[in-house]
């Protein structure tokens, strides 16, 4: 019997994961054999499981003290690098181009949008096309990446990479961010420098909330502040 591809679930709603589970169970080449729904426990599948692909979305909090996004931007790069036969599929309601592109430009094999319900229909399908080394984009998402880049989007990967990573921790320091990147301080602060000049603020802060705006970073979900 020829051997299955084995999937893992990242996604902060358990029915949005029982609906991709119910999708695959229709696909007999496929197995799902791990599911989280905060981004801290990812590292511990991975671990403990051979995945062959991950099915991500952009909007996973990073644990259940800390509700801000993971830094997508970061983990992509991180985990392929670590796991070079990982495939990383996004699929999220975010449809902001810039995003998008950053994503893509970071290592995924495909953006599919959540409310693409054709493709979600046929999940399996799609993670085939993927397992087998092509590609996936939901009709908006691929007519999103073909157009001319943005003119707010002035931001290297490097530099998203870093601000990524302080939008996901806010407590992080420099120093904290260098080691993870396996950078120097300087390095750092030079990177946050030229974020602050190209979008025309001053500090960090202002620095995520206008990616944000410019959808060069995740969006913060509105109700992480109403629990």
């Amino acid at each position: 019997m020829a051997k299955k591809i084995r999937v893992a679930i990242l996604d902060d709603h358990q029915s949005i994961i029982d609906g991709y589970i119910y999708r695959l169970t229709k696909t007999p080449e496929i197995e799902v054999i791990a599911t989280a729904t905060y981004s801290t426990d990812l590292e511990q599948i991975l671990k403990e499981h051979q995945v062959d692909i991950l099915l991500m979305d952009v909007q996973v909090p990073m644990s259940p003290d800390n509700p801000n996004p993971h830094p997508i931007l970061n983990l992509i790069p991180c985990l392929i690098k670590t796991y070079p036969n990982l495939v990383v599929l996004v699929i999220s309601m975010h449809a902001d181009r810039a995003l998008i592109k950053s994503i893509i430009a970071a290592g995924a094999s495909g953006y599919i949008l959540k409310e693409d319900q054709a493709t979600i229909r046929d999940l399996g399908h799609v993670l085939l096309t993927v397992a087998r080394g092509g590609i996936y984009f939901s009709r908006q998402a691929h007519k999103q990446i073909l157009e001319q880049p943005l003119e707010e989007s002035l931001l290297t990967s490097r530099q998203l990479e870093v601000l990524s990573m302080f939008a996901a921790s806010p407590d992080l320091t420099s120093t904290a961010v260098a080691v993870k990147l396996n950078i120097t301080d300087s390095t750092v602060r030079n990177l946050l420098s030229g974020v602050y000049l190209r979008l025309g603020v001053h500090n960090r802060t202002a620095a995520i909330m206008k990616a944000r705006q410019l959808g060069l970073l995740t969006p913060t979900s509105p109700d992480l502040s109403s629990d």
